[in-house]
């Protein structure tokens, strides 16, 4: 009985024992400076351990601990490390005041031998480069992202609307616009292979959102010789330890400090010239092992940044066995656009490495990040619990605010008086722009055609109408379908055109559409049309040029379109339709009384040498799309593609079929295309190439819209899309036969104007190009150009030849975005 009574006294007090040691506690607390000032983005982790959490911008900290004794570790770019023993015995309040990183001179040291120490010191690091670029393979971690944007000042009214409404700020015109938190799982291996799955997701005011933050987009490794490339400017902003740094940088040795047995070298990062792509800042440097320690730099517009006007990069990594992780990172921003004064920053918490993973043969796929169904679904509870990093005062108020709303938002009563305001009729928008009138609870909207628009001029019609209004229903899971009537009147001609299309979206995640379309319509001859009916309009009228040349077909089409795999997407169509060749109503423009030239591009002074009989044609055809290793994103709402750095290659195949339904075409066309919009040359910035090869396996009968056309261009003001031709004829060079056609476009980047100083304010991009096409038609015809290009501004100067001949040459500007 004794021994009974002692076997079950010690189980309860082992019992007692386990269930005080599962206990967890929290700990919070406020980190300063001695004089008393905040310290923002402190990193907080248990001693020789990746657990941990940051402070906020505030210096607020959060960490939930297990009972007993627990060593802390203090860390902040540019202040001194402090180490803290806590006992949790319950929820414990510490503030910890960090004092500022002293970094000691040796003796006296002149000027001259501060740049020299420094200048030492990082070439040891860049020599080290490669090693520590690649010294960790793989690794597993659990990351916590915040994002913060707010506008601190803006205009009342933009566009004739009420600012502070649509945004929902304050009677001051500032407030935060985007709040978002997430909690991924984040796995990494060399060679970009990076496979993130995102289990947690809260957008302020948004319940049903999801976040669009990733942990993927945070990591930065200044061991890279090049950052940022192509994403904040087109060449990107030479890390400090590169390769060519001495090209670039000054270096200024600040001092050194010990930090637990190690000495950490403070080092100035100074550019050379104030417009070079560079960063500027402090690095820390580990001596002996000459390893980067922690980063806080910064680039400016002067620099060559596009939209903001800073950016603040703060890294701090940690020390797991003989590597170094990141340990905490954030990204600062400020800038003013059109008015609206912004600030905000984005920040990720590293904890629980795994810097020895096992991976799977099959572990990464071209899936980047998977956003699970159920991540934004967590309570206030759970946030509170597993936040890393605490919210300011002003995020709290701003959750609560929105959150709070956020099911008044999704009522019928709310959004129905929020439609009230949107759809107010505005005579301005609807002359320039498109009329939506929304019905937002029921996710249906209708878009009205712009006026300014709607009215033009052809010489095949005179004066002449197009109208359309787009009807469309939306759904939660992301499917939708449209409806687009448009009805088309020419006063010369008296003809009337009517036709209705209708597509339905019914699997987000493939891309899976199914498209319908049946009446009459007025199309022009190049299937690639690259001309549009307000520009066509004003070349006729006052430079007695009709550019543009059309046919009507009275048609009936069906077009399905699915990715039966990531990436891989095939479209099938089949279009039957009535031809009809048309001729000219109107013969001269109101400014010069030189005739029109005939709708028939192959007898321009022959009006009624119509370019093809009448006839009818019934076309299928199937496009097979593959894009080379484009990563994507897997939301519950649909999949999302990342641009590819990596070509997209075409394949298509074109039937015509005689004697169904009174077809009397017959032909086989079959192309291949290859397209890569961005290959990177580092700062010497960008190009696209395309290359593309067809031929028709037989020709037995068919018109001119089935002939194989080209991206032409006739106008000075063109379409900014480097795969055209920018002198091209539309019609007269489109081929039945053979054809390879070249086009290529670098971008420098502002690698050559940003060393001239009246030029380098202006941030312009230099632009060189040309193209190349061969076909019975058009042997060896060849364009070159140069120009420069700002936002989605450009302008260049081009020439082409037919073989050896110059035959065009002259100015062309574009407005539209582009390479």
């Amino acid at each position: 009985m004794i021994g009974y009574l002692r076997c079950c006294i010690l189980c309860l007090l082992n019992f007692v024992a386990f269930a005080v040691s599962a206990q967890h506690y929290v700990l919070t607390g406020k980190v300063t400076e001695i004089k008393g000032s905040n310290v923002p983005f402190v990193s907080v982790y248990v001693d020789n351990t990746t657990q941990g959490t940051s402070s906020n911008i505030d210096g607020q900290y959060k960490l939930t601990l297990p009972a007993g004794k627990v060593e802390l570790l203090f860390t902040a770019v540019g202040y001194e490390d402090r180490r803290v023993t806590v006992v949790m015995k319950e929820n414990t309040i510490l503030d910890i005041v960090l004092a500022p990183k002293i970094f000691m001179l040796n003796d006296v040291i002149i000027k001259s031998r501060t740049e020299d120490l420094a200048n030492e010191m990082i070439k040891k690091v860049i020599a080290k480069r490669k090693t520590y670029l690649n010294e960790i393979d793989a690794f597993s971690t659990e990351v916590y992202t915040k994002a913060m944007q707010k506008l601190v000042s803006a205009p009342k009214r933009f566009f004739g609307r009420d600012v502070a409404t649509i945004l929902d700020l304050d009677s001051n015109r500032q407030g935060i616009i985007y709040l978002s938190e997430t909690e991924s799982k984040l796995d990494f291996k060399q060679r970009d292979k990076v496979k993130e799955i995102m289990i947690s997701s809260k957008i302020a005011g948004d319940n049903n959102g999801f976040s669009f933050n990733k942990a993927s987009d945070l990591i930065v490794n200044f061991y890279n010789n090049v950052l940022f490339e192509d994403k904040l400017s087109v060449r990107g902003f030479v890390s400090p330890v590169a390769d060519n740094a001495f090209s670039y940088y000054k270096y200024k040795f600040l001092g050194n400090s010990e930090e637990n047995g190690k000495t950490i070298s403070k080092i100035q990062v100074i550019p050379k010239r104030g417009s070079l792509p560079v960063f500027s800042g402090v690095i820390y440097i580990v001596k002996d092992s000459w390893r980067i320690n922690a980063v806080n730099l910064f680039v400016t517009k002067e620099n060559g940044i596009e939209l903001i006007d800073t950016l603040t990069v703060k890294q701090q990594l940690v020390e797991i066995g003989d590597v170094y992780v990141p340990q905490s990172i954030q990204f600062s921003i400020a800038g003013k656009i059109l008015g609206f004064k912004f600030t905000g920053y984005v920040m990720g918490v590293y904890k629980n490495y795994n810097i020895q993973p096992h991976f799977n043969k099959n572990f990464f796929t071209k899936e980047i990040l998977r956003v699970e169904r159920s991540s934004n679904q967590k309570d206030p509870l759970y946030w509170e619990k597993h936040r890393s990093v605490p919210l300011t005062l002003e995020e709290h108020n701003n959750y609560v605010r929105k959150d709070s709303i956020s099911a008044l938002k999704a009522s019928q009563k709310y959004l129905d008086s929020v439609d009230r305001i949107k759809n107010r009729f505005n005579m301005a928008q609807i002359l320039v722009t498109p009329y939506v009138y929304y019905r937002s609870y029921n996710k249906k909207s209708i878009t009205y055609d712009p006026l300014a628009t709607s009215v033009f001029y052809t010489t095949i019609e005179g004066l002449a109408l197009k109208y359309a209004v787009n009807l469309r229903q939306g759904f939660d899971d992301g499917r939708f379908y449209s409806i687009r009537p448009e009805a088309r009147y020419g006063f010369a001609n008296e003809r009337f055109n009517a036709n209705i299309k209708a597509k339905y979206l019914y699997d987000p995640i493939r891309n899976a559409t199914i498209s319908v379309g049946f009446g009459s319509e007025v199309a022009n001859l190049n299937s690639l049309e690259q001309t549009n009916l307000l520009r066509n309009s004003i070349n006729a009228l006052f430079f007695g040029k009709n550019v543009a040349k059309f046919y009507e077909r009275r048609f009936f089409n069906v077009e399905a379109s699915r990715e039966f795999a990531p990436s891989f997407e095939l479209k099938l169509s089949v279009d039957y339709a009535k031809r009809i060749a048309l001729s000219n109503s109107n013969f001269k423009s109101l400014r010069s009384s030189t005739r029109f030239t005939s709708n028939n591009p192959f007898t321009p002074e022959d009006e009624n040498n119509l370019l093809f009989p009448e006839h009818k044609a019934l076309v299928v055809s199937g496009t097979l799309a593959y894009t080379v290793a484009q990563k994507y994103i897997t939301r519950p709402d649909g999949r999302f593609y990342m641009e590819s750095d990596y070509p997209r290659v075409e394949f298509n195949y074109k039937r015509g079929i005689r004697g169904v339904f009174g077809s009397s075409v017959d032909y086989d066309f079959i192309s291949v295309e290859v397209y890569q919009k961005k290959l990177h040359f580092g700062m010497l910035g960008k190009s696209s190439i395309l290359l593309g090869a067809g031929k028709f396996l037989t020709s037995k009968s068919l018109n001119y819209p089935d002939w194989k056309h080209f991206r032409a261009n006739q106008s000075m003001v063109f379409d900014p899309d480097e795969r055209n031709f920018q002198f091209l004829d539309f019609y007269i060079f489109n081929t039945t036969k053979q054809y390879f056609e070249a086009h290529f476009q670098h971008n420098f980047g502002s690698f050559f104007l940003s060393k001239i100083p009246l030029l380098k304010q202006l941030k312009l991009e230099e632009i060189i190009g040309g193209a190349y096409l061969s076909s019975p038609e058009k042997r060896n015809y060849n364009e070159f150009y140069f120009g420069i290009k700002r936002l989605n501004f450009r302008i260049h100067y081009g020439y082409a030849y037919d073989r050896d001949e110059l035959i065009k040459k002259g100015f062309k500007f574009s407005y539209g975005f582009n390479l």
